[in-house]
This record gives C-alpha cells, structure tokens and sequence, in this order.
C-alpha cells in the first residue's frame, strides 16, 4: 500500500473511532431533571404569530418578562423566578428557535421582539418590566425602545447589543455560523460543545453540573436548533447597530447588571449601554460570569427586586 493511501487510510480509521467516541459521550448523556414540578411550575404553550411558545408563569402583581439568551431557554430564571413570584407576576418564556419553543428555519432577529410582545398581548398582559440576559436583552431593549408604552423598567443582564458583528461575537455563535455548525448538527459531540460552551459562560467550572447540561443539551439535540440558530445569525448580517441605534428610544427606567468576569461579552459594553441609557444605574458582580441569574442569584434577586419595588408601576398594570 502507498504512503498516501495508508495515511488516509488511517485518518478514516481515526475519525471513525473519534466519531464513535463522541457517539458513545452523547448517549450517555444525564437526563434532565424534573425541576418544573419541583418548583411547583408547569411548562405551558401559546401559538405567538405562528411559532408556539413555551413559558412558565407565577406569582401575583406588576409583570416582570424574563427572556434568556442564545442558546438556552427558561431554565436559565429557575433560581430567580421563586423570589420574583413573591409579589410580581412572572413570565419566562423560550423565544422561538430556543429551549421547547418552536423553531422555525428561518428564523430572524426581528421575530424575537415580536414574539415577547406577542406573549404579553396573548396573557393580556399590558405592561411589563423586561429582564433580558445576552441576546435576551437586546430583544428586551428593542421590545423597550419600539413599544415604550409596554415597559416598566428594563433590565440588561449582560447584554448583547454593541458585539452584533460577526468579529465581536462570541466564538460558539461564529462556529455555529460557519460550515463547522452544519457538521455539529448532522454528527455526534452536542454534549461536548454543550460542556465546552457553559466553561466559557461560567466563572466557577463547577457550577457545570450534570443538571446544567442536561437541560441545555436538551434543547441543543432538536433537529431544528441548529437551522433555526443559523438562520437568525444570517438575519443580523449587516445589522451591527440594530440593538445600539435603538437604545436612544429607551424610556423606561434602565438597570445594566454585568459579571466582571464575563468571557462572552466583554464588562466594557456595560458602560457602553450605561451611557447609551441616561439616567441608567450599573451593577458588577463580582466573580461571576455571563450569566448572573445562575452563577449568582442571590445577587440578581436582591437587585431585581430593588430596582422592582422602585419601578413606577401604574396601578391599571394588569395582574392575575
């Protein structure tokens, strides 16, 4: 045999057996946890415009909407939603193409915002305070600046906005983006990009739990997550300022809370919304990462509910 012929003889053989390898990873994949039931929450639906939405809801008074960011879904409020549910009426939802939502495969930036105000009109809910983590809160700021007759207060929990660049985003969103995202989605090894994804949002590795996983991986594993995310990431071409342009028709009193240690979206953008937003208030957290509302929410909590309990809530806000 050929030099040639035995070196490519040996790399199929190499990649059969790493394909098999990260087969065997993916089907032994924890399962996850029944943490609905355990909050004593129940996963419900609505068909928003075509997608159907899945969201939770609890509690009673001012509307508080939590939407999360790419690539994860409503679990990301599991630890914050109680404490909120308190004396608010909570909604967390998945945005289509995210967590058990829909996924339309041709998914756009501009469904998203739709797709919260859409939800809102669906539960009659009039006006909210939007709470938004990463590309959740670019949606919240647009859903803000487009409808400032629907927002209370507007918090951005490590906000996307001024990284839409392909350049500035985050190294899974690029991926995803590029030819490698097609063979993510048709080969094995979903639980290592799941792994390797939540070391990059957390400060504290160990807070990668088998839970953790589990519930993201969920979600990543629907044939339609990975066209749906491809799709909207095509919709922002050439739309770098769609979050930042809109930021001057923010009314609604505004909170910027940030993980000093975040490695997705760099602490320097809070400042950059801070004075995109007058008269908004920053918070940093300390040794926490791109996801406060997991990493530390205690600490999210506390803040929430101060900047909630200040929040010039009209009384005509609807609650259940």
């Amino acid at each position: 045999m050929r030099r040639g012929a035995r070196v490519a003889a040996w790399t199929v053989a190499v990649a059969a057996v790493l394909l098999g390898a990260l087969a065997l990873y993916d089907h032994a994949s924890p399962k996850p946890a029944p943490w609905l039931a355990q909050e004593g929450l129940a996963a419900r639906y609505e068909a928003v415009d075509g997608p159907r939405l899945r969201y939770v809801r609890a509690g009673q008074g001012p509307a508080v909407v939590l939407v999360h960011g790419f690539g994860s879904s409503l679990y990301t409020w599991k630890d914050v939603i109680p404490g909120l549910a308190v004396d608010h009426d909570v909604v967390a939802l998945d945005l289509p193409g995210f967590g058990l939502s829909d996924q339309p495969p041709d998914l756009s930036v501009d469904d998203l915002p739709r797709a919260v105000v859409g939800l809102m009109d669906r539960l009659a809910i009039a006006r909210a305070a939007l709470v938004g983590n990463s590309l959740g809160g670019g949606v919240c700021a647009l859903v803000a600046a487009r409808h400032p007759d629907r927002v209370d207060a507007l918090v951005l929990v490590d906000a996307a906005g001024f990284n839409l660049r392909d350049a500035d985003r985050p190294p899974m969103i690029r991926f995803l983006a590029s030819p490698g995202g097609l063979v993510l989605g048709a080969l094995p090894g979903k639980r290592l990009a799941v792994e390797c994804t939540l070391r990059q949002v957390f400060h504290d590795p160990a807070l990668v739990s088998p839970e953790r996983v589990a519930e993201y991986l969920q979600s990543a594993r629907r044939p339609g997550t990975i066209p749906s995310m491809r799709a909207l990431g095509a919709s922002m071409e050439g739309r770098a300022g769609l979050v930042r342009d809109a930021l001057a028709g923010v009314r609604a009193p505004s909170l910027v809370l940030w993980g000093r240690d975040d490695r997705w979206i760099p602490v320097a953008d809070a400042e950059r919304f801070h004075a995109a937003l007058p008269g908004s208030r920053v918070v940093l957290i300390d040794d926490c990462g791109h996801v406060p509302q997991e990493e530390k929410p205690e600490v999210v909590l506390r803040v929430l509910r101060e900047l909630l309990a200040r929040a010039p809530f009209p009384e005509a806000t609807p609650t259940r």
